[in-house]
């Protein structure tokens, strides 16, 4: 009998919700203190979660939940970028 394999679950900071990882975005700092999108889930450094959904993003940066959870202040080119991506 094969084993079931267990989903990683992450929390999105905008709607508090617990999902499977993939369905989520990722958000790292870097170990050289950059934040950057990660779209592989498997960059080195602090990550942080957001739902595919621009109200999440918009919850989770209005709160300054992604800020507080990355430890350091986000820089307004990274949510240009993270709405390109969410429009995808």
């Amino acid at each position: 009998m094969a084993k079931k394999r267990k989903v990683p679950q992450r929390m999105c900071l905008g709607c508090r919700e617990y999902k499977e990882k993939r369905a989520l975005v990722r958000i790292v700092r870097t170990p050289g203190e950059e934040v950057v999108l990660d779209s592989t889930g498997k960059k080195p450094g602090r990550g942080a979660y957001v739902c595919n959904d621009e109200q999440c993003l918009e919850k989770a940066t209005k709160g300054k939940s992604l800020q507080k959870n990355l430890r350091c202040p986000i820089p307004e080119t990274l949510f240009q970028e993270l709405k390109e991506h969410l429009d995808k």
